[in-house]
């Protein structure tokens, strides 16, 4: 009897030191249409706030190429450094004047690199000073939760904490130009919940030499 109770007390102690597994949340992003949409960035805000340093599995790079931007949007932690790589056979000159970050990488050429480190959050509309038809968006967060949506107007936000959290949305072609914002409760299991958002259509993108 004293070995079933000594076992029956390690493992209470065992469920109550492993937090249960959080599940993934899946945001499908829609027009007023129900169309999806693409390159739209989704954040998490836990209640109960996020805690060590941030950081995402895919590379802070807006590289140009065929003279354009690529990725169109970047999502990228605060504080951190972003590369601009040139693959054009041509120099181009980039820049920003967002209030988030204003910065002027001048002239360079095809296999030249430069960096911006991104220290505030926010969005920074980022363009070509050779090239009008080149923008991109990078949206600088302050939380790990966040993803952007694919062509199926999906993001999955991995290993979401489940309890009350305030989900974002924002596009760079959002009406009135402000994050869409629901207050949810999220289980601790994955979920997949809808948002629909007022989003123009965005001017084709042209790459052209």
């Amino acid at each position: 009897m004293p070995a079933m109770r000594t076992l029956a007390i390690l493992l209470a102690a065992l469920s109550i030191a492993t937090p249960a597994a959080a599940g993934d949340l899946t945001v499908m992003v829609t027009n007023a249409a129900g169309q999806p949409v693409k390159d739209a960035v989704v954040m998490v805000y836990p209640r109960g706030g996020a805690h060590g340093a941030i950081r995402f599995s895919w590379p802070y790079v807006m590289s140009q190429r065929n003279m354009q931007f690529d990725p169109f949007v970047l999502i990228v932690p605060v504080g951190a450094t972003v590369s601009f790589p040139n693959r054009d056979p041509f120099r181009h000159h980039v820049y920003s004047f967002s209030p988030a970050k204003t910065f002027e990488l001048k002239l360079y050429g095809h296999d030249e690199t430069r960096t911006v480190k991104f220290d505030k959050t926010g969005v920074v509309a980022v363009g070509c000073n050779i090239h009008d038809n080149m923008t991109a968006f990078i949206r600088v967060v302050d939380t790990p939760y966040a993803a952007k949506t694919d062509a199926h107007g999906a993001a999955v936000i991995a290993d979401a904490p489940d309890g009350p959290a305030t989900v974002q949305v924002w596009h760079p072609y959002i009406r009135g130009g402000h994050d869409l914002s629901r207050q949810t409760n999220i289980p601790d299991r994955s979920i997949t919940m809808k948002i629909a958002a007022d989003v123009r259509a965005p001017p084709m993108r042209k790459g052209m030499y």
